[in-house]
């Protein structure tokens, strides 16, 4: 082909509009993809992802989150900032206005004085005028933190206490330890009263605890529960299925019927657990409720029901052994189901109660079973999220109710000294020695031929 000065210019001029309509559409792409961000979390544990629970607390944040890191630029034990990067990251991504910045702390000591601040990597989080410290880099951690950020003012939890009962405070396996300190993770305060000492319940008691009593509670410190009850004071009470230790004049104010016996459900022993062990088959339809997704388990529990005169709208909150169990009236040492005595499932073991008392909503919590906020039950499946999503309702914080947040451990594999040693010699030594001779065949059949 003969290309002469025509044809040429015309090629250049081809090939030029062809690398500005490229450009033009490479600028193009950029310009409508600018704020368009995709990522995939391929790790098994979804550790790059903020969980359903803490997504739904950023949605309830209205207003800016400001984190303030101290962190060295230069560290010996890697790249702190990095790090802290990586982990705010998955908030910024589900909040646009979740900010985060870096102090040096030997650039401005006296700022990081000012703050608090006491380690290398610890974060200042501000949010509507109130700030905490974190010094902990684990979303369960910094999501309470956000959760206590968003009360608008202190909520008192007050113990009734005297008679035995399961403290907030306790460690032993009865007390109620482990839940106390996640109320006060999340912006609770929680202190203990004795009826027997005061003359009344303080008036700045968000919520009363009233945790399976062991004796009975005098008459005067019954007047003095039902005067905080009638001026319209929250209450949860923890009713096991023993005695109610003097205090059925509560219940009977209340409208309750609570029937003595105790829950027993066959379906508890496909998990290894005891036959009283209920598990939870239905929820009613609750704010306290409403985002429940995870079975909690009742042990020892007994029927909560209201009557038709009570003052309060009653709403059943957690049914129990619909699937063959029953309330056994008859002690647990022949458990057997006797159509004459007993009640056949589903068995209702935990109830809401509410009222208008003057300008205020009266709200009260009753529950069957105080084993399942035990320490030694606490853990199993949805206890915890129950007990915490209705505390949080009794103190009118319905904004607040979500399933708390879990700690993600990392992934480990852990593997016997056989097992690493054959790894070992598999990588080391047989691997290398099977490219080794197959290199070998392939040398030796390209010299035969």
């Amino acid at each position: 082909m003969n290309i002469n000065r025509k044809l040429r210019l015309r090629l250049f001029f081809q090939n030029s509009l062809f690398v500005v309509l490229l450009v033009a559409l490479v600028i193009a792409i950029g310009y409508v993809t600018r704020n368009v961000q995709t990522q995939w979390d391929l790790t098994q544990a979804k550790r790059n992802t903020l969980s359903a629970a803490s997504a739904e607390v950023l949605a309830g944040m209205a207003g800016p989150v400001s984190v303030t890191a101290y962190a060295t630029a230069q560290d010996a034990e890697g790249n702190l900032r990095k790090t802290i990067v990586d982990f705010i990251a998955p908030y910024q991504r589900v909040k646009s206005d979740f900010s985060l910045t870096f102090v040096d702390p030997r650039e401005e000591p006296d700022r990081a004085r000012e703050a608090g601040v006491r380690l290398n990597g610890e974060l200042v989080v501000e949010f509507g005028g109130r700030s905490e410290n974190l010094n902990r880099l684990t979303e369960q951690d910094l999501t309470n933190m956000l959760v206590r950020l968003m009360r608008t003012s202190e909520r008192f939890v007050m113990q009734l206490d005297g008679h035995g009962e399961r403290r907030l405070d306790g460690r032993a396996n009865h007390d109620l330890g482990e839940f106390g300190g996640q109320l006060n993770a999340k912006g609770f305060r929680t202190g203990a009263v004795n009826l027997a000492q005061v003359q009344d319940i303080p008036d700045n008691t968000s919520v009363l605890v009233v945790a399976s009593p062991q004796v009975d509670l005098l008459p005067g410190e019954v007047n003095r529960l039902r005067r905080y009850l009638e001026r319209g004071g929250n209450m949860l009470w923890l009713a096991d299925y023993e005695s109610l230790r003097g205090m059925e004049p509560i219940a009977e104010f209340l409208g309750l019927e609570l029937i003595d016996g105790v829950v027993i459900d066959p379906r508890a022993g496909g998990l290894n657990l005891p036959a009283a062990f209920a598990l939870a088959t239905a929820y009613g339809e609750h704010r306290i409720t409403e985002n429940t997704s995870i079975t909690s388990v009742f042990p020892y529990a007994r029927q909560v029901a209201a009557n038709e005169a009570s003052a309060f709208h009653f709403t059943p909150l957690v049914q129990v052994a619909a699937g063959g169990g029953w309330l056994e009236t008859d002690g647990l040492s022949n458990a057997a189901f006797d159509r004459g005595r007993d009640i056949r499932g589903p068995i209702v073991v935990a109830g809401a109660l509410e009222r208008e008392v003057g300008d205020q909503r009266q709200r009260i919590a009753v529950v069957g079973s105080g084993h399942f906020l035990a320490n030694q039950h606490i853990g199993m499946l949805g206890n915890l999220d129950f007990g915490v999503n209705m505390m949080n309702w009794l103190a009118g914080d319905e904004s607040l109710i979500t399933i708390q947040p879990r700690p993600r451990g990392d992934l480990t594999l852990e593997m016997s000294r056989t097992l690493m040693s054959t790894v070992a010699l598999g990588f080391l030594v047989f691997l290398p020695a099977g490219f080794l001779v197959a290199g070998g065949l392939i040398w030796w059949r390209r010299r035969k031929s």
